[in-house]
């Protein structure tokens, strides 16, 4: 059980915020330069929002939850991009955004996904 929840919590929504911003800004970062680092980019936020979120919702159903949700979420996006006008609707990015939702699944039966509780153990 981690004790701080509520922080644990609230980072993954600022992440969450994150990458909305990110996805529907005009002109968002562009951290990797070659042919399709965008796909990558969509790969390695939601293996991240899926890992910080399996952390905390511990069940195989909260999970399935958070995979539906996070699946939705750049599914969402990727439809409001096009309604925008000044993005482009992809469906290989709505691909890379569920890939990186099972990847995180995967990675959270790894030592990964006791993170929150060792760096909580760490501060005792």
């Amino acid at each position: 059980m981690l004790n701080y929840r509520f922080a644990w919590l609230t980072g993954g929504w600022l992440l969450v915020g994150l990458v909305v911003y990110l996805s529907l800004v005009q002109h968002p970062p562009e951290p990797l330069s070659f042919e399709h680092a965008d796909k990558l980019e969509h790969v390695f936020a939601y293996a991240a929002l899926s890992i910080w979120f399996c952390q905390i919702y511990l069940t195989g159903r909260s999970r399935m939850v958070v995979v539906i949700m996070l699946v939705g979420l750049g599914a969402s996006l990727e439809c409001l991009q096009d309604w925008m006008g000044f993005r482009n609707f992809e469906s290989l990015d709505m691909v890379a955004n569920t890939l990186g939702v099972l990847i995180g699944i995967i990675l959270v039966q790894t030592p990964l996904g006791r993170l929150f509780v060792l760096i909580e153990k760490a501060m005792r």
